[in-house]
Formats: C-alpha cells, sequence, structure tokens
C-alpha cells in the first residue's frame, strides 16, 4: 500500500543501498530502480513485540509503540528518530482517540479513550490488527460515556505507516447521552516539526507552542487567537496564531502534516473516505496547528453549533465505524527539497483514496467492496425563467444520507454519508455505499435550495442502482428582477477587507482565502463609521460593496449595536395585485436575527422575521461559511411603488462581536408570468 514515490523517498534515507544519490529526485528515482538493495527493506515481514505494558508493531520502516491495555500511542521511531511524538509530554498525551461528551442535561466530560482489554485479532507476515477495548456497564454511569468502544490499530507489510479506526456502540438498555466530538490527535516534537501543510497555499513555518503564553503572545478576542509580539523565529512577529485559520472543509480534507527538516521527515494524516464524517462534504473541521498537532477529526460541532451534537435516548441502539484513517511517514535525503515531502504525501494520498473500501480491516463491521452498493444516474434542473429545457447540473453535489428533510444532511451526525460531484454532463456515481437505507440529496451551484428524492432507496450488498434522470427545481414563482452575489453557499465573492495591519496572518496576504484572517468583523465599524451599508441595485457591485458579513457596530468597549443594511432598487411597473418573491440564503448565522422590512423602516412589525436562528460563529473562526439556511419572503405588490424602493435587513441581536449573518445570495422575483 505504498506509493512509488514513497517507497522512492523512504528507501533514500533508511535502507543507504542505493549506488548513486545526485540530489536531483527523478534521477535518484533512476538509480533507485536499478538498485536491488533496496527490496529487503520493502518486503519485510510484520512483527509483534508484546511486553508486559506495551505493545510494538514493526515492519522494518516503522516501529510504533501503543501502552497496554490503553491502546494510547506513545512512540512512532521512524528513520532514525526514535520517536516522532514529543517525548516530552506524558505518554497519554501525544498519540490518542478522544471524545467530548456529556449526560442529557449534563456538564461537558472530555476522555481520552483508555482501552481495559487488549486483543490481537490479526497476526501474520503481512498483517498486524489489534484491538483495545473499553466496555461499559451501569456501575460507569456518570464517569464513562455510555458506549462500548473497541480501537483498532493495523500495520502492513512494507508501508510507511499505520491505519486507525474505531467501532462506538450504545445499547438500547443503556441511558442516552450527548457526543460533541471525537477524534484522533497526534502531538509531534516541537523541536523538529515546524513546518505544517494543508494545501498548496495553505503550507508555512508556524510558531511554536511556547509562543502563545511566556509573555511571548498576547490573547485576542478568544483563547484561540494570540498576537505574536516575541515569538522564537522573530520572523512571525505581529502575527497572529489561531488554529482556527487552518480549517478545512471535509470535501478538501484528505491529507495534512508536518516536515521535520533535520532529518527530512513528514509525518502525514490521511483520511481516505469522508463516509465516516458528519455533516457532509461541506463541513468545516480542524486539520494541524501549532502544538505541533495533527487531527483526525470526524465529529465535532464547530461550523454548525448545537445542531450538530448527537442525542442518543435511553432506549436508543447504535452503532458506527470511525476510520480507518492512515498516519503516513515519509522522509528524503539530505541535499533533497524537503518540500517535495508535501508533494509526495498528496500522490500517497490518491493512492489510499483509489483503495478505498480497504480490504483488510478485520472487523466484521467494516463491509468490504463486494459488500456495498453503487448508485448512478444523470440530475437536470428544471427553471422555465432561465431555460424552456432542462439545463444539465454540471458541478452538482449529489449525495446519499439518513432519509430526512431536504437540506437535512446539513446537521446530520450519527450515521454515514456518500457524496461526489455531477461530471459537466450532470452525470454522477455514488460507489461503495453501505447496506441500508438512505435519500439522496443534492444541492446545485448556481441555484438555490435543495433536492430531496421522495423515495428511499435501500443499499444492499453488491447491487447497482440506476436511477436515470433526476430532476430537480429549484424554488421559483417568477422572472428576477434583480440578484446580489452567486448562489453557491459561501460568502466569499463579496467584499472581504484587508486586515487591520496589527493582526495578520501573512500566509493570507494575497490569498484567495482572505477571508481568514483575524478580526475582519472590527473593520465594518470602521467602513462604516457614520452609517450602515446602502446598497443600489445597477449601480453598486456586490464584490466591491457588500460587506461579507452583516455584523454589529462596536461603538465603544464591549458596547455593540445592531445594524441595519439597505438594498435600493427602481420598479418601473408594479403590480399592487400580485406578490412578488424576496429569496435570501444564507451561507451562516450566529445568535442573530433577520427582520425584513420594505419601504418602512420603523414600522413596529417587521414583514418577515427569522426569530434568533444560528450558532455556527463562522465570523469568529474565518468559516466563509456555516449552516446554509434558504428563507422565502412573500412582499405583496401594496408595499412597493412605482420608482425607488428600499428593501431594510435589520439585525438587532447585539450582544457581542460575533453576532450576525453572511449572505450567500439574495433575489427579488416578480409576480409570476406566462411563458
Amino acid at each position: 500500500m505504498t506509493s512509488t514515490v514513497g517507497r522512492i523517498i523512504n528507501c533514500f534515507s533508511d535502507c543507504g543501498g542505493c549506488k548513486s544519490r545526485t540530489g536531483n529526485a527523478r534521477q535518484d528515482t533512476l538509480n533507485m530502480n536499478q538498485d536491488t538493495n533496496c527490496a529487503p527493506m520493502l518486503t519485510q515481514e510484520v512483527r509483534l513485540h508484546n511486553q508486559d505494558c506495551y505493545v510494538v508493531m514493526d515492519n522494518g520502516i516503522v516501529q510504533v509503540t501503543l501502552s497496554k491495555p490503553g491502546g494510547i500511542v506513545t512512540g512512532i521511531r521512524y528513520n532514525g528518530i526514535d520517536n516522532l511524538l514529543e517525548v516530552r509530554n506524558r505518554e497519554t498525551n501525544r498519540g490518542y482517540w478522544d471524545l467530548h461528551w456529556n449526560e442529557i442535561g449534563g456538564k461537558g466530560i472530555f476522555d481520552v479513550i483508555q482501552g481495559t482489554s487488549f486483543r490481537v485479532i490479526v497476526e501474520n507476515e503481512e498483517q498486524v490488527e489489534l484491538s483495545f477495548t473499553r466496555t461499559w456497564n451501569p456501575s460507569l454511569e456518570g464517569k464513562y460515556i455510555p458506549l462500548n468502544i473497541d480501537k483498532r490499530f493495523i500495520m502492513l507489510r512494507g508501508s510507511s505507516g499505520f491505519y486507525s479506526y474505531a467501532i462506538y456502540e450504545h445499547l438500547k438498555e443503556w441511558p442516552g447521552f450527548e457526543l460533541g466530538e471525537t477524534r484522533i490527535t497526534f502531538k509531534l516534537r516541537k523541536d523538529k516539526f515546524q513546518y505544517m501543510a494543508i494545501a498548496d497555499n495553505r503550507k508555512r513555518y508556524m510558531p511554536f507552542p511556547d509562543d502563545r503564553s511566556n509573555g511571548r503572545g498576547v490573547p485576542l478576542a478568544y483563547p484561540e487567537a494570540v498576537l505574536l509580539v516575541n515569538p522564537m523565529d522573530q520572523r512571525l512577529t505581529g502575527e497572529v496564531d489561531d488554529k482556527y485559520q487552518y480549517s478545512c472543509e471535509n470535501k478538501d480534507l484528505r491529507v495534512h502534516g508536518w516536515i521535520c527538516f533535520d532529518p527530512p521527515v513528514g509525518f502525514w494524516q490521511i483520511t481516505p473516505s469522508d463516509e465516516f464524517r458528519s455533516g457532509g462534504p461541506l463541513k468545516q473541521n480542524l486539520s494541524s496547528h501549532v502544538g505541533p498537532t495533527t487531527l483526525a477529526m470526524f465529529l465535532s460541532a464547530h461550523y454548525a453549533g448545537k445542531y450538530m451534537v448527537p442525542r442518543f435516548e435511553a432506549g436508543e441502539p447504535w452503532k458506527k465505524v470511525f476510520g480507518p484513517v492512515f498516519m503516513y511517514f515519509n522522509s528524503a535525503a539530505y541535499g533533497n527539497d524537503p518540500l517535495w515531502l508535501w508533494e509526495d504525501a498528496k500522490i500517497k494520498m490518491m493512492v489510499e483514496i483509489q483503495s478505498w473500501p480497504y480490504s483488510f480491516p478485520a472487523s466484521e463491521d467494516f463491509p468490504k467492496s463486494d459488500q456495498r452498493g453503487n448508485v448512478n444516474g444523470r440530475i437536470l434542473v428544471q427553471d422555465r425563467y432561465i431555460s424552456n429545457e432542462n439545463v444539465i447540473a454540471g458541478g452538482a453535489y449529489i449525495g446519499l444520507a439518513p432519509p430526512g428533510n431536504a437540506g437535512s444532511w446539513q446537521m446530520e451526525s450519527k450515521n454515514y454519508q456518500f457524496w461526489t460531484r455531477a461530471n459537466e454532463n450532470g452525470f454522477f456515481s455514488i460507489r461503495n455505499i453501505r447496506p441500508g437505507d438512505y435519500t439522496v440529496y443534492a444541492w446545485v451551484p448556481g441555484f438555490i435550495g435543495d433536492f430531496r428524492h421522495e423515495a428511499v432507496i435501500t443499499i444492499s450488498s453488491g447491487c447497482n442502482i440506476e436511477m436515470g434522470d433526476v430532476l430537480y427545481e429549484p424554488p421559483r414563482d417568477g422572472p428576477t428582477l434583480w440578484e446580489i452575489g452567486i448562489p453557491d453557499r459561501s460568502a466569499a465573492e463579496f467584499y472581504v477587507p484587508d486586515p487591520d495591519p496589527k493582526y495578520i496572518n501573512r500566509l493570507f496576504l494575497n490569498h484567495p482565502d482572505r477571508f481568514r484572517q483575524y478580526g475582519l468583523w472590527d473593520r465594518y465599524t470602521e467602513l462604516y463609521p457614520d452609517g450602515d451599508l446602502v446598497y443600489k441595485i445597477g449601480v453598486s457591485d456586490y464584490r466591491k460593496d457588500w460587506f461579507f458579513a452583516q455584523v454589529v457596530r462596536k461603538i465603544g468597549n464591549n458596547a455593540y449595536q445592531g445594524t441595519t443594511w439597505q438594498i435600493k432598487f427602481d420598479v418601473d411597473n408594479v403590480d399592487r395585485n400580485d406578490i412578488y418573491k424576496l429569496r435570501v440564503a444564507l451561507a451562516s448565522a450566529t445568535l442573530a436575527e433577520l427582520q425584513i422590512r420594505v419601504n418602512d423602516p420603523n414600522s413596529n412589525r417587521p414583514l418577515f422575521t427569522t426569530g434568533l436562528i444560528g450558532r455556527d460563529n463562522a465570523i469568529a473562526r474565518h468559516g466563509i461559511h456555516g449552516i446554509y439556511m434558504l428563507y422565502n419572503v412573500d412582499i405583496p405588490g401594496t408595499r412597493l411603488v412605482k420608482g425607488e424602493n428600499t428593501i431594510f435587513l435589520k439585525q438587532p441581536r447585539c450582544n457581542g462581536p460575533f453576532q450576525g449573518f453572511m449572505y450567500d445570495y439574495i433575489r427579488l422575483e416578480g409576480p409570476p408570468t406566462t411563458c
């Protein structure tokens, strides 16, 4: 399971037998291909060393030490480094599964999951699989989450890394609980790993953890954000460090990690599938951040709020497999560019994705490829105000998730989801779906709303379901009179200001993700000191004149006031006997309320209000979107006048700096017409 590039890189640093190392990767590849001395390193059998308090998996490339029976990763030996993990940490604070939970109505509890029994599941020359289990019983009520947890670790022959997955099970006779977060955490050596990579345009030298405290850093508006005033690397002086600046959508969160330059070694976390992650492809999760820390996130409420936290009632049985995910290590010869380790990690990531679902996990709870099913079809859009013909929905997101309402997949957090994107002709194929009952969901960039197929689809082993053409009719009553933004579930197309020079992260200067800078919410008050935003249809440009978030106005120390934005537009002919439709798609909301008034900003009762909505906190966490919400507002023709009209968008909630919205798209439709 090791990619060609991965084998070459590991051979350079592990075997010492290659004929010539030129420092040129291409030439070294040719030399290695002619060298047979590398073969023993690549084919050494997997060995298991079972000790009193520890167990060691060893395939000649990497050695992984786990506590017994706890199942905590205490050591990773690779490429001459005795331990890639932070040796100054307690053994329980190096590599571990953890979760955050609470009894229903109780306080939150953080739990580093320690097994109480240990078993060898598979042990042969090709593979080792270990099990560390913690079994629940009523005597543990209130102390541990009422789950049976089986943590598994796998090492394969010739593989430069190891896999981990876990099976969580709640029996129906057990008490209820809420599960706020679960993940795998690795704390790497801070004297070794100082360069982080998440994406081609999101990689950099990182601050040291000590830079965030000890007089080297100043806390900002929330604990995660720190201004570096005297960092150990003075080049970082004046920058803001915040782990949320490095969050990522599930669909893009496939590989991330760290590089050590002496010796050149990479530590990478690869997630080959999203099926076990909650919230669908757009759900945002943490990745790597200062520590150096690397996370494999399976479930969290980040960018969604408490609605994403699954609640399990007494009498509700549940079982889910999280993973497997792969911890991959690579290395390079001195003289080669260590940053090429990132390129190799991306290649290895593709190999792992193509190998999914894995054939080697021993648990019957992880179905193999021949036990899964497939769904195929084509998606089209019907909008008669755009075209008399059905429109091919190229690039549409198509997914299978548990049955629910349209868009419910965004908040789904208990079971499995399977997503893909339609090709340019609208065809889609969702492969390797676990058996079960699902609903087909979709959303199409460029169109508002959510698609939900009416029929429940049952997946069985080996099935191949052909759906044919699937037709999505997005919300539409009449012709577009005007629109603001792009319906893509993001506020990224709107005006994102430059950061305050005192609070920058240099990585995001002149970067497509400029919204990840700290403190942008405060820029609104600076840009609009005397009044709120006014947008004139036909004159204003949403890329320059529509602030990316409707936030509160700062009026003093810890004092804020709500804001009211205006949209001004002309109507030549008003049909006072008909209904106009205002479509407001929100990309994010945090403890906010949207009140809509038309031509009368002082009316006691708004034409429409959402009430208090949203807990995704995307404004503070640099997310550019949270949970998508669409509101359809009827505007009676009697509310409009011939000539200039004004729609007032008021957000009155103002108890803190992060309350507000991000808009995705706004459209006013005229009364229906006969086509």
